[in-house]
């Protein structure tokens, strides 16, 4: 069943902000938002990509806007998040999708790009979160979803500084549903594997037919928002069910 084939209305009117939304999972989650009558903000570092991406998703109708930010700098993420309220009247649903993947062994990683990941990937969680939960209309609240991946419980080699980055905003998730759920503010977080989108920044020659695709996420995503208020998903693990041989 398709999220937009079981549309009830129930997220219509709800104010969403959706970061590093230019492409692959965020677009689809934004899409499916859009669909299911959300009004929708977007962000991205790049204004180029950022104004494609409004363009693709306007193109279904609905209310959608974009604005540049880098979620690893709090400046940037304070301006985003008053652009939102300010262009949609509100705030109900924040979904931390921005980040990005580095893979190398420990000894050969900068100081550099330890700081990048871990500002983009945990930080900039923390940011738009601090952010958002200031901003939630009571007496509704709002949700907060994360997307987290399998790397957040299960280290490999290479993956020091992602595994590092997952495995926090994991942990901060959970303590942050501990802080504000009296607060009417569900918290979850998703944890795929193999995604079919250009995050690794590897070229991307097609669809990979054994991959999860990010369509698949925001079905997740949309799900979940989607539980009556006394239930709260907290946690997803989602792989691929025939993964490729090695």
């Amino acid at each position: 069943m398709t999220s937009e084939s079981r549309n009830d209305g129930r997220l219509t009117g709800k104010k969403a902000v959706v970061t590093g939304a230019s492409k692959g999972i965020g677009l689809a989650i934004a899409q499916s938002l859009l669909s299911q009558g959300a009004e929708v903000v977007i962000c991205a570092r790049r204004q180029e990509q950022l104004d494609a991406a409004v363009r693709e998703l306007g193109k279904a109708g609905g209310k959608v806007a974009g604005h540049v930010a880098d979620v690893s700098q709090s400046k940037d993420v304070a301006g985003l998040f008053a652009f939102a309220v300010q262009e949609l009247g509100g705030l109900d649903i924040l979904i931390n999708n921005a980040g990005f993947g580095l893979f190398r062994p420990t000894a050969e990683l900068t100081v550099e790009e330890w700081d990048r990941l871990i500002g983009v990937n945990l930080s900039g969680t923390f940011y738009c979160s601090r952010e958002a939960l200031t901003r939630f209309r009571q007496p509704d609240g709002g949700w907060i979803i994360n997307i987290s991946s399998l790397a957040g419980r299960n280290p490999f080699a290479g993956g020091s500084a992602y595994n590092a980055s997952k495995f926090g905003m994991n942990g901060f998730s959970e303590a942050m549903m501990l802080d504000h759920r009296k607060d009417n503010v569900r918290v979850s977080y998703i944890m795929p594997g193999s995604v079919d989108t250009e995050f690794s920044g590897a070229g991307h020659a097609g669809r990979s037919d054994w991959k999860i695709a990010p369509e698949d996420i925001a079905e997740i995503v949309v799900g979940i928002l989607l539980m009556p208020a006394r239930t709260l998903i907290s946690r997803v693990e989602v792989r691929p069910s025939q993964p490729q041989k090695k």
